[in-house]
């Protein structure tokens, strides 16, 4: 497996693994409403098996948009493994905190951001109605 972090996105396989995962609409479509987005992505060769999205709040903040591993190569650690290079990579680049948000069905992705250092910070609801929980690390 080989984790690189890029502005540099092969949309299509992002988008393919996002469906797979999510389940959910076309999230290219979605990068036109954020600032520019900074890639973590796990691959095995030419296949694309996870990734975390995020872009810059600020000089000092950046925000862990979204992020999912292939449902069959889960339990496997990859998504700590990106998790962890996301944030040196973010160190590196100068960003003080890391943000995220997740939802209580995510339990395994909440547990992972407690474990590597986040803090909840709040919740609010968002327009579907599902309660948000809020978190931020210091790098």
């Amino acid at each position: 497996m080989n984790i690189v972090t890029s502005t540099e996105i092969d949309r299509g396989k992002l988008n393919g693994l996002h469906k797979r995962i999510f389940d959910s609409d076309n999230i290219v479509e979605k990068f036109r409403f954020k600032p520019e987005i900074v890639a973590t992505m796990a691959w095995d060769g030419e296949e694309l098996i996870g990734y975390k999205l995020g872009y810059a709040q600020n000089e000092s903040s950046f925000y862990s948009w979204l992020g999912g591993v292939h449902p069959e190569r889960r339990k496997e650690g990859i998504g700590e493994q990106l998790l962890l290079a996301q944030h040196r990579e973010l160190k590196k680049r100068g960003f003080t905190y890391v943000e995220t948000k997740t939802m209580n069905r995510w339990r395994a992705m909440l547990l992972l951001n407690i474990r590597s250092g986040f803090c909840i910070t709040g919740t609010h609801t968002n327009e579907s109605g599902d309660v948000m929980i809020m978190l931020r690390k210091r790098l």
